[in-house]
């Protein structure tokens, strides 16, 4: 082979090796920023390009995700002279590779310094408690003045976090005090709450329990009195109807004399130590007395005058004489029985 087709061959072949070495595939959310002659020429997004041999270099390969950056602890102190360290998160985003790539020397390490300074005089301005309990509004204040000073670099700073408050161990000491002590206050306050709530109920228990003990009196004076009342109707309705049907029965005066007669022995046979006989009892009483004696007396005259053996006339006189006497007790009892 002749030196002539092997030095063309050579010359094609390093021409082809320059070719491919020249091509570049930018990655997806990646940016390479390039330069010709040592300025600026453009920025090659993602897909396939060719960097012109010799006079086009890649400046700066950037990578335009979101990124997360963790700053070491920030010693700082508050408005009441309390010393402590703060460690902070920055989630930051390239938006203009070119800014990035001529904006400022170590974007990383300006922005934890930006970041160190701005938080020492957020913090500066709080009181301890207030540095403690205000962590929404120091990240919203420190990510305001990040991302406003970090535009003319091409970054965006969508968010910052502080990571850890650390105050110092006798700080920490006297708020674990306190938390106990609040804790223990607002034990006691509930303890205090519920023992009032407890006796309120109590009371409220025995109150209802009064209550419904007082209507459940009532209610029973009420049914007996009630009851009773009935009972009374009753007994008079009875009384009545009794004094109605004996009424409606038209009775003798044998029967009115009869029952006054019980009734007189009901009221003898009881306890009273002194009754009051009416005139109508005592008169029949007396002329029952008078009929007895008379009947006994001519008992005893019949026996007397007739003779053992005799005969039936004295017998029948003697009849006569009592059956007389029973019709003149009948015509006294008539006359002076009560009338109705």
């Amino acid at each position: 082979m002749e030196p002539g087709v092997v030095a063309l061959i050579i010359i094609g072949i390093i021409v082809l090796i320059i070719i491919v070495a020249n091509i570049n595939v930018v990655p997806q959310s990646n940016a390479y920023v390039i330069e010709r002659f040592g300025t600026f020429y453009g920025v090659w997004s993602n897909g396939i390009h060719w960097k012109v041999p010799f006079m086009d270099r890649i400046a700066r390969k950037v990578s335009l995700k979101e990124q997360v950056v963790d700053f070491e602890p920030q010693s700082v102190i508050t408005r009441d002279n309390v010393s402590m360290k703060i460690d902070t998160v920055v989630y930051y985003q390239i938006t203009d590779p070119r800014l990035y790539t001529y904006g400022v020397e170590s974007p990383i390490m300006a922005i934890e310094t930006l970041c160190a300074t701005t938080l020492r005089n957020i913090i500066g301005e709080l009181e301890l408690d207030n540095t403690l309990t205000s962590r929404d509004n120091i990240n919203s204040r420190i990510r305001e003045i990040l991302d406003e000073a970090t535009d003319p670099w091409g970054i965006k700073v969508k968010r910052v976090e502080l990571k850890n408050i650390l105050p110092p161990r006798e700080i920490q000491a006297a708020m674990e005090k306190q938390m106990k002590a609040e804790r223990e206050r607002r034990a006691r306050i509930l303890d205090a709450e519920g023992e009032k709530t407890s006796q309120i109920l109590v009371a409220e228990g025995h109150k209802e329990a009064a209550i419904l003990r007082a209507d459940a009196i009532r209610e029973t004076k009420i049914r007996e009195a009630q009851g009773e009342a009935e009972a009374i109707l009753a007994v008079q309705k009875a009384f009545a109807d009794s004094l109605r049907m004996l009424n409606d029965a038209a009775p003798t005066d044998r029967v009115i004399a009869l029952k006054s007669l019980e009734t007189f022995a009901k009221v003898a046979d009881g306890k009273a130590t002194k009754i009051i006989i009416p005139s109508e009892i005592q008169s029949m009483a007396s002329l029952a007395t008078s009929l007895k004696e008379m009947v006994v007396d001519s008992n005893i005259d019949t026996t007397d005058t007739q003779p053992a053996g005799s005969s039936a006339p004295g017998v029948s006189a003697a009849v006569d004489s009592q059956a007389s006497l029973r019709e003149r007790a009948r015509q006294a009892l008539q006359q002076n029985a009560p009338r109705v």
